[in-house]
């Protein structure tokens, strides 16, 4: 069985390794900027580590891992712009290297790169990953929208909330791994389960984002602490922020969201105290370890040796407990 570091310096190789063809380079340098910023590798090493649970060789699933880190890192992009985010990862994002114009055709390129790798697929498995790698790209595209939409709306819900993130987030996590599934000639009742066990492990990864963003420590996180707040996104935080919350501390919270000039740090130190007032990083926290729990029963339902499961189940306990 191969170990997550193993994993992470094929897919570090292979990154590196990929072609674009310049020129121009203008185009193409900042898709190569944003995947050298490095990261987890979380997408296409969970595509490999379940294809190696059923497959000694992992070779036919390493370009459809990469395809899959090409795409996440294109949303990414895109996301950053959106949201006018300075920082990724501890670096200035594409937008604030080049310009918006550059992020959004390097982006449309990060796209048809992905698709190209996807594309490449061993013939016998890719009907069904290219299927499922376009159904997840479109889903993804809903849940942007729908974030977008919450940002102006007061009355979203947790349960709108979370089908939001399930498709931003989750899918892609869920596609990873039933991808590698399928390459590793597992079965299709295993693939399902394998897709719900990344379904609710993305949740419980999206949540604790959510957490970080308010409760991390910038140089560890990768970005900067409080964007959300910023961007008066509805997270699982703020929306339980107003259910909770007093008459008084809803009328401070959106006082906050309707102003159009303020000052950034106030403005999440305010919330910052409101949160910690309604512990909501408690309620946050109890969430996350619910859908992590959840995730498990579907991982001990997989009809396999559970010892080739150990390495995806230290990979997952390391993503409920990280720091960034």
């Amino acid at each position: 069985m191969f170990s997550y570091d193993n994993l992470h310096a094929l897919v570090e190789k292979e990154i590196h390794e990929l072609p674009f063809p310049w020129p121009p380079e203008s185009l193409y340098e900042p898709i190569r900027y944003i995947l050298s910023l490095g990261g987890k590798r979380i997408r296409p090493i969970l595509t490999l580590m379940t294809c190696n649970i059923f497959n000694d060789k992992i070779d036919n699933a390493i370009t459809p891992a990469i395809g899959l880190e090409v795409f996440h890192n294109f949303t990414l992009l895109h996301d950053d712009l959106m949201d006018k985010a300075d920082l990724r990862r501890n670096k200035p994002t594409v937008h604030k290297v080049w310009n918006a114009n550059t992020a959004i055709l390097s982006g449309d390129a990060m796209v048809i790169a992905a698709y190209e790798l996807m594309g490449q697929t061993d013939p016998a498995y890719l009907s069904p990953v290219l299927n499922l790698f376009t159904q997840t790209a479109l889903e993804i595209c809903g849940g942007q929208q729908y974030d977008m939409e919450f940002e102006s709306r007061d009355d979203v819900t947790e349960a709108e909330y979370i089908e939001m993130i399930r498709l931003k987030t989750a899918v892609l996590i869920a596609c990873s791994m039933k991808t590698g599934a399928i390459i590793g000639g597992a079965d299709e009742q295993d693939a399902d389960r394998l897709y719900q066990f990344g379904i609710h492990i993305g949740l419980a990864f999206q949540l604790m984002d959510d957490l970080l963003d308010v409760y991390g420590d910038t140089k560890v996180f990768g970005k900067a602490i409080g964007g959300d707040i910023l961007c008066n996104k509805k997270t699982f935080l703020l929306i339980h922020a107003f259910h909770l919350a007093n008459e008084e501390q809803k009328e401070i919270m959106t006082d906050w969201i309707n102003r159009t000039t303020f000052d950034p740090s106030e403005k999440i130190s305010v919330f910052t105290s409101i949160y910690n007032t309604l512990q909501l990083k408690d309620l946050t926290t109890q969430k996350i370890e619910a859908y992590y729990q959840k995730a498990f029963d579907y991982l001990n339902s997989l009809n396999i040796d559970k010892e080739k499961l150990s390495a995806l189940t230290t990979l997952s306990e390391e993503l409920m407990y990280r720091q960034k």
